[in-house]
């Protein structure tokens, strides 16, 4: 028989026991079942890179510019705009209204659809101020799963917003969260290196009508392929056929040519040719203002007013979903980007920097296709030689090489680029274009 002393012992053991069990809800690790998540593979190269010794190292991953010294760039417009602010005692930081700074909101419409906007004319956009593009798309997404006409009463698996192949990594992921369904639709073709147009084509036709149809506005991410105008003419036409909605994600206006009238050229001709849409804007490239996260999104209603589909009821339900999840946007990327777009001077400067940043690239590309054409007579990856190089248009060029050449471009040429063959040509300059040039070509041949 058991001791009187062994009892009180065994109880606490079983306490104890009972304490440290990851079974019992009230002492146990409450995020036990949490997994891991893999990092975002653009900063996981990111911090490859850094991590790197290599003296010939390159990143060109991240979709940031670069000078040509590889260093951020502040776009001097900025810079003086932040003098202007900071000299300013009247500026205080009360809460923004909810729809976002009025001088910025007002102006950044104008900057997309013209000032002389049909729709703007007739008070029939509606925008607000958001968390930058990511903000915009989120914003734009949640706005359609609610109150998309074709959409009420369906469920999360019938809400399809059709995405190119490939596009923006984060599109699919901001879509899901809000409760849509993205679906891919057919547009790089990669036996040419560009775009897949009867194929896009044939998809717009034979999707459902009323379709939600997610459209790169300029400087495709990640590809670099733009429709010409006339291919643009033709999308537009099947779109007013079809009565689908063209959702317009414009990151990089006046980044891709230089000119900020021409890279807002498809979606002024979605508005004069009456299809609906709705459009995201970012300032982080044009402005240089990644960290400050200043965007808007802008839906173009189909009438003025407080009436059924019209512009007061869409702004009405936009200060609700802005008020339920921030609350009131952030003041100080909104008001530079104010100051610029409401200044004549400054926006005369504002659009010197773009061009700046603009032909920058474009000079890059030429040099890197010259490079690859006549120093190192490199075997092109498609048919049509390395011309998609100097084609292509914006921050990024989709190179044409395979996950394996990549690989070998990222461990033994210290190269860093995404496994489908994007680089960031704001990476690129008059210091490491050879060596990614002579990488590129000893990757090609399997001598890297």
């Amino acid at each position: 028989m058991a001791s009187s002393s062994s009892a009180p012992a065994k109880r606490l053991s079983q306490v104890v026991s009972h304490m440290a069990s990851p079974s019992t809800s009230g002492s146990a690790d409450v995020f036990h079942s949490t997994p891991y998540a893999p990092p975002d593979a653009i900063f996981a190269l990111t911090a490859g890179y850094q991590q790197d010794k290599f003296d010939k190292k390159v990143n060109l991953g991240v979709g940031a510019y670069r000078d040509n010294e590889g260093k951020p760039f502040v776009l001097p417009v900025v810079r003086k705009a932040k003098q202007i602010l900071a000299s300013d005692d009247s500026i205080d930081h009360e809460y923004l209204p909810i729809a976002g700074l009025p001088s910025f909101v007002s102006a950044t419409s104008k900057l997309i659809f013209g000032a002389d906007s049909r729709a703007i004319k007739e008070d029939r956009v509606v925008t607000i101020q958001t968390i930058s593009g990511t903000g915009a798309n989120h914003y734009g997404g949640a706005f359609l799963q609610r109150f998309y006409e074709p959409w009420l009463g369906k469920s999360k698996e019938e809400k399809k917003i059709y995405v190119s192949n490939p596009t923006w990594a984060n599109h699919k992921a901001i879509f899901n969260s809000v409760g849509l369904t993205p679906v891919d639709y057919p547009y790089y073709d990669s036996s040419t290196i560009g775009l897949a147009l009867s194929s896009f084509l044939d998809f717009l036709r034979t999707a459902p009508a009323q379709s939600v149809i997610l459209l790169h506005a300029c400087a495709h991410n990640p590809t670099g392929v733009d429709p010409t105008r006339d291919e643009w003419k033709e999308i537009a036409k099947i779109f007013k056929e079809k009565g689908h909605f063209a959702f317009f994600d414009c990151a990089y206006q006046g980044f891709a040519s230089g000119d900020l009238d021409n890279d807002a050229w498809a979606v002024r001709h979605f508005v004069s040719e009456s299809i609906p849409l709705l459009v995201c804007q970012s300032y982080a490239k044009n402005a240089g203002l990644y960290g400050e996260r200043i965007g808007a999104l802008n839906i173009v209603a189909s009438h003025a007013g407080d009436v059924e589909g019209g512009a007061a009821r869409i702004k009405s339900q936009l200060l609700i979903l802005q008020r339920q999840e921030i609350s009131n946007p952030p003041t100080f990327g909104a008001r530079i980007v104010s100051l610029i777009l409401n200044d004549e001077k400054l926006f005369a400067e504002w659009k010197e920097d773009i061009e700046t940043m603009a032909h920058r690239i474009i000079a890059m590309r030429e040099r890197l296709h010259a490079l690859l054409v006549d120093k190192y007579k490199t075997p092109a990856p498609g048919p049509n030689g390395w011309d998609h190089v100097v084609k292509q248009i914006g921050m990024f060029t989709f190179t044409g090489l395979n996950p394996t050449q990549c690989k070998a471009m990222v461990e033994k040429g210290h190269i860093y680029m995404t496994a489908n063959g994007r680089i960031s040509m704001a990476g690129i300059n008059d210091k490491n274009v050879e060596w990614v040039a002579e990488c590129i070509d000893k990757a090609i041949r399997g001598q890297l």
